[in-house]
């Protein structure tokens, strides 16, 4: 079901020619996106400095070159089949993602989601912004790194102000640039000679896959911001799952490697340091500003939710300076933090929007204002999140102390086997399940 009764499609952005997105919520979206359109864009995200950073912290998590491998691609698995899921939303509504959201939870009960995607949204872009412009300083210097911070910034809002063109451009040129940057890397790391793995900061392998969800399914929450423009609903979740979930196995898998075999403790700063990696890395950058991009758009398609009749380049502005301004203030410091604390919120949110959407409602959601709360999900979602905390609290102070303190209280001692993610997926969809079938009954 559509958000709005009108058929009419808002003109471009600064053009006649081509189809833009629509400026407020209330306008029917145009559909112009083909699978290869969405495999570009996803594959362009998926490709990420982030992803070398991300594969380096799963090495140090599971101390072993095999096991960090095989954690990525399971967990990568994982997340892109909530991604995919997720583009399928959009497809199906026509609406942005928390839009989409008003089917599972109501029109009220989707402000909670809303809120915590905007806050998000809102650090990715941040982060987005810290590395391009740490990256660009270590090749040209320190002095740089502001200019580099407002250059991004400025940049990634003027493709939110345009996000159709932006996904045109991606797969017209950058994708190819991205590709041959990232083979080079590849091969110029592999070239060099394997190290040992510190075994210092080993977690364990569940706690490896968490690292690699999370950072896929941060995606899902954006995922129907773009795929309610897809031609159709294969090519919204083959787009996502696919062109994300490869990439991201690629460049995690990197970053494993940059540990392995370049002792990198400073992952950037080791592939700048390769013959060429400057230039390699330069590309990467440019390339960089794209999930800043996602970032702020996404934000802006959240803020409709709660504000259907902001024109959304408004918006964009106003979430690009606070982002840009954020970036040039802080540091890269607890990212794995940041990253495990995203796991538990979105894992189980969208695992259980996935039973609910598939399996409960039936490919049927009432996303228009008048959508009523349901409680079944909202429960579903709070089982799946204690879940995920009771299995692994992460190491926020004063949030995991209590989720220990509630471990011992209870009794519970989470098997060596078990992995926070899979507990998520597994309770919340199981809950959803039971529970929405059994209101489907009555």
């Amino acid at each position: 079901m559509s958000v709005s009764s009108k058929s009419v499609v808002e003109s471009p952005v600064g053009s006649n020619s081509k189809p833009e997105a629509p400026l407020v919520l209330t306008t029917e979206p145009p559909r112009p996106l083909r699978l290869s359109d969405q495999l570009a864009m996803w594959g362009n995200l998926g490709i990420s400095l982030f992803g070398p950073l991300t594969g380096a912290l799963i090495v140090a998590t599971t101390g072993s070159v095999t096991l960090a491998i095989l954690a990525i691609v399971i967990g990568c698995a994982l997340g892109a089949a909530l991604l995919g899921a997720s583009a399928v939303f959009g497809a199906t509504t026509g609406a942005p993602a928390m839009v989409s959201l008003r089917g599972l939870f109501g029109r009220r009960g989707s402000v909670a989601p809303t809120v915590l995607n905007i806050a998000q949204n809102v650090g990715w872009a941040t982060m987005e912004i810290i590395v391009i412009s740490t990256a660009a300083a270590a090749v040209v210097g320190e002095a740089w790194r502001w200019p580099f911070v407002l250059l991004a910034g400025a940049a990634a809002t003027v493709m939110a102000v345009r996000p159709l063109g932006s996904v045109r451009m991606l797969r017209k040129v950058m994708v190819w640039l991205v590709l041959a940057a990232s083979v080079f890397l590849f091969v110029q790391v592999l070239l060099q000679p394997r190290q040992s793995i510190p075994q210092d900061g080993v977690l364990g392998f569940w706690p490896a896959v968490d690292l690699a969800v999370a950072g896929v399914v941060s995606f899902a929450p954006l995922a129907a911001d773009y795929s309610r423009h897809s031609k159709s609903r294969p090519a919204a979740f083959w787009g996502a799952s696919l062109g994300y979930g490869l990439a991201a196995i690629a460049y995690y898998t990197l970053g494993v490697f940059a540990v392995a075999n370049l002792g990198a403790t400073d992952v950037i700063g080791a592939l700048v340091a390769l013959p060429a990696g400057a230039i390699a890395l330069a590309i990467l950058l440019v390339d960089e500003v794209d999930e800043a991009f996602a970032n702020v758009y996404s934000t802006t398609m959240s803020i409709q939710n709660l504000f259907p009749s902001l024109d959304r380049r408004f918006a964009a502005v106003g979430v690009g300076v606070i982002a840009t301004l954020l970036a040039g203030l802080m540091d890269f410091g607890r990212y794995q933090s940041f990253l495990f604390l995203i796991g538990s919120v979105f894992v189980p949110l969208f695992a259980v929007a996935a039973v609910d959407f598939f399996c409960v409602s039936r490919q049927r959601w009432d996303v228009s204002a008048s959508s009523r709360l349901r409680a079944v999900p909202v429960i579903a979602w709070a089982c799946g999140f204690v879940a995920y905390q009771l299995v692994y609290p992460g190491s926020v102070p004063g949030w995991s102390d209590f989720w220990v303190g509630l471990n011992g209280v209870i009794g519970f001692v989470a098997p060596a086997w078990l992995g926070s993610s899979v507990a998520a997926i597994v309770v919340g969809g199981l809950v959803m399940l039971v529970l929405g079938r059994l209101q489907r009954r009555r």
